[in-house]
């Protein structure tokens, strides 16, 4: 009878733990499964301390963007805006004409050798003509000056043997600087020596007056006033 008594009694206990495991795994898994808030995590300041100090750390901050274009191209590029910015200084964005240009220069004080050499040919050669024939004039002289094939001054050039019929004796003739004939060719000259303005015939090196024919095989490049100009 005792034996059977303690057969139930195991049997008993056994049934017991069975049921409180499974109610147990129940539990856990409704835990698992319910919305609660996560845990906050704390870190040990110790274990920070033994972290490896030779390793990268990356940081999430915003990159500064470095630029690919060279160096020189933009100090090209600012150089160009530099020149730009002086042209359109000197030009003077206001003046609509050769004439208004003229007029807004100055002629007090003295020329230069070179400067008055490159006026007095405008003044001999084209003091009745257009402005725009003037500098024409003087932007020959400048051509030739800047050519292999001539003298390479402005007074070399002006002087050349046989070159400006106005030249007689190796020496120009007395200039009336009261003149506006004079104020007309010393601005024109300094307008073509600062290409202020663009002469309808850049680049010509050659010129004679319509009533001659010197029979010239050059390229004719325009008729201006009075003057035919080849290069």
């Amino acid at each position: 009878m005792s034996k059977i008594f303690k057969a139930a009694s195991v049997l008993s206990l056994a049934f017991s733990t069975a049921a409180a495991l499974a109610v147990t795994d129940v539990s856990f898994a409704l835990e698992a499964t319910d919305d609660t808030p996560e845990t906050e995590i704390v870190v040990d300041p110790d274990m920070l301390e033994t972290a490896d100090e030779s390793a990268p750390v990356i940081f999430g901050e915003q990159q500064e963007v470095v630029s690919t274009i060279p160096e020189e191209v933009i100090e090209a590029d600012r150089l160009a805006n530099e020149q730009q910015a002086a042209a359109a200084e000197y030009n003077n964005v206001n003046a609509s004409s050769l004439r208004q240009l003229v007029d807004q220069q100055s002629i007090e004080g003295s020329l230069s050798k070179e400067m008055q050499c490159l006026a007095g040919t405008v003044y001999f050669e084209s003091k009745g003509e257009t402005l725009a024939g003037q500098l024409a004039v003087a932007r020959v002289v400048m051509a030739r000056a800047a050519s292999s094939r001539f003298p390479d001054s402005l007074c070399g050039v002006v002087y050349q043997r046989k070159q400006f019929s106005f030249i007689r004796n190796g020496k120009m003739p007395r200039i009336d600087k009261g003149h506006r004939h004079w104020r007309n060719a010393v601005a024109i000259a300094k307008i073509a020596v600062n290409d202020g303005w663009k002469s309808p015939v850049e680049g010509a090196l050659f010129f004679h007056a319509r009533y001659v024919s010197p029979g010239w095989r050059l390229k004719r490049m325009a008729t201006i006033d009075n003057h035919i100009f080849y290069r």
